[in-house]
């Protein structure tokens, strides 16, 4: 079957348990450590694509007393968000469409998106949008992995087919991959200005690690939307899935076991 874009983008991962517990380990410490030093207490900051909420949080108690609201598409993520403990003063979320967001022009100092563009049909046009809710002066700060780039020890051919899969159906699904490589040229093309670059990556290597990486993936190969999406488009079948969630397990196993997850930072300006 041809890998083909859908009119309407899918979110590939969807909003399994699994995908959940891997997307509450993320901290503005470990997800978001390029925009910190930008950040001064009392500015107002929108987190578009917020998730269960982990980032959002902790950049609502390093800008106390401002204004932080974290936006989402989905209530199943925003139902986790919300139940975080110890939810900071002046935090909230919300649902909303990253296209035509419900905020009036210039609202926020800083707006935030981490792993979103990456699953957008025209991620342009959601900068466009980011870029009228940010007052002038203001910071639009975007992280997405490159999933080409990953990287990992011992070669595990099934962890590359998992690799393969995954990249066919981000694409079927709308999305771009290896979003991160484009994030300069989709700011400029958006108007932005001032557009710093970064890149920095997550590593899994310890055995704790790798257990918890592997067991997250292994899980979602098999259980989430990312799965079922597979079976849908015809890429592999449940046998494939399930070598692929054992070598998983298999990798965590080894003691020299590494595997590197490199993202594309960008801050720049709204104009």
């Amino acid at each position: 079957m041809a890998d083909e874009p859908i009119s309407t983008p899918r979110y590939t991962h969807g909003h399994h348990a699994s995908v959940l517990r891997s997307h509450r380990w993320r901290t503005a410490e470990n997800s978001a450590g390029y925009l910190l030093g930008r950040l001064v207490p009392g500015m107002d900051l929108l987190d578009v694509g917020c998730g269960p909420g982990t980032i959002t949080a902790d950049l609502a108690a390093k800008l106390a007393p401002g204004r932080v609201v974290g936006m989402d598409r989905s209530e199943e993520a925003l139902r986790s968000a919300r139940g975080l403990p110890g939810t900071p003063e002046g935090l909230s979320f919300v649902t909303g469409d990253v296209y035509a967001m419900e905020f009036d022009d210039d609202s926020f100092d800083v707006v935030h998106a981490h792993q979103v563009l990456q699953h957008l049909g025209d991620p342009v046009a959601a900068l466009v949008e980011m870029r009228r809710v940010c007052r002038p002066g203001g910071v639009i700060a975007l992280r997405d992995a490159d999933y080409a780039t990953m990287g990992w020890y011992p070669e595990v051919p099934e962890i590359a087919r998992w690799l393969d899969l995954y990249r066919r159906t981000a694409r079927a699904n709308g999305g771009e991959p290896d979003a991160g490589r484009h994030l300069v040229a989709w700011a400029r093309a958006a108007g932005c200005t001032d557009i710093e670059p970064t890149a920095s990556a997550w590593c899994f290597a310890t055995a704790g690690d790798r257990r918890w990486w592997a067991e997250t993936w292994a899980e979602r190969v098999t259980l989430s939307a990312l799965a079922a999406r597979i079976g849908e488009l015809g890429y592999a079948d449940r046998a494939t899935l399930d070598s692929i969630a054992a070598a998983w397990l298999r990798w965590a196993e080894e003691p020299d076991g590494w595997f590197s997850v490199l993202h594309a930072e960008v801050t720049c300006r709204p104009g």
